[in-house]
């Protein structure tokens, strides 16, 4: 018997049609434009949730297709968007976010920044860690973080602050010594967070293609390593709905090989580089 094309288990036979039909909702329902040559990464990422569902492409497409089915829908986003990615990531940028950090000190208010696009929180932690350090350091800094993600299932690891150790291993020595407990016996070869980071920390699900809730105003906000997956349009309201929620002054952050370019126009012309991957918003209304 010749094998159909959404056979169970086959991670090679995916038509061009279902393929489409996947880029197109990931398109709607979470901006990300997913390129001609990815049909082997939906293949893979989806392989073992098919095996377990015990159908084929093709079912699955009408089943997220359809409206009420919300959790299968974000299911399948969750397994084709997410990336590992660890500690301490272009480094450069955690002493943009400890200047900006001293700033808002000397004004004599709280340092609030924000993770738009988190994944499973190391990027959060690192951050912590930094303006943590500043505190230790004799700095009378009070802090806030929001971590948020599109991913339930990358947050929910966020909120535990538990990784492999491997994770750390771009993390400076003595934030790793200072900041995080190293896991023994049963849990050698992990870290955990230590619970003194996690008390300022809050995450959230938030999708950046959607309508914002009420977040107030950030000094800091890290946008890093997502625009990629974005068409230009989609990244320009994306980013223009994020900088409505910097401060005057504040720090935003993409990942070091995006580049803002074209997108620095109108409405948005108050961002100016100052390092690579880095804006400073104009002190002007």
């Amino acid at each position: 018997m010749m094998a159909n094309h959404s056979a169970v288990g086959d991670t090679q036979e995916i038509s061009d049609g279902e393929f489409l039909r996947f880029r197109r909702l990931l398109q709607q329902h979470a901006g990300i434009a997913l390129s001609d040559n990815k049909k082997a990464l939906i293949a893979s990422r989806l392989q073992k949730r098919l095996h377990t569902l015990g159908i084929g492409y093709s079912d699955y497409l009408q089943q997220i297709e359809h409206p009420a089915q919300t959790e299968e829908r974000q299911c399948a986003i969750e397994l084709l968007t997410t990336n590992e990615t660890y500690f301490w990531r272009e480094s450069a940028h955690f002493g943009l976010l400890t200047e900006a950090a001293r700033g808002a000190q000397q004004a004599g208010r709280e340092f609030r920044a924000w993770s738009a696009a988190c994944a499973s929180g190391e990027e959060v932690y690192s951050m912590a860690m930094a303006l943590q350090n500043l505190c230790d350091q004799g700095l009378g800094l009070r802090w806030q973080i929001l971590g948020s993600d599109i991913s339930m299932r990358m947050l929910q690891r966020a909120v535990k602050g538990h990784y492999p150790l491997q994770r750390a291993q771009q993390l400076p020595r003595e934030l790793l010594s200072r900041y995080c407990l190293r896991g023994t016996g049963e849990q050698q070869g992990s870290l955990l967070v230590a619970r003194e980071l996690r008390r300022n920390i809050s995450f959230a699900a938030i999708n950046l293609i959607d309508a914002m809730p009420q977040l107030g105003r950030f000094d800091a906000i890290f946008l890093r390593n997502v625009l990629i997956y974005f068409d230009a349009e989609t990244k320009r309201r994306v980013v223009h709905k994020l900088i409505k929620h910097l401060r005057p002054g504040g720090l935003f952050c993409v990942g070091l090989a995006e580049n803002l370019g074209t997108l620095l126009d109108g409405s948005m012309a108050g961002l100016q580089s100052i390092a690579p991957g880095a804006y400073r918003l104009s002190e002007q209304e």
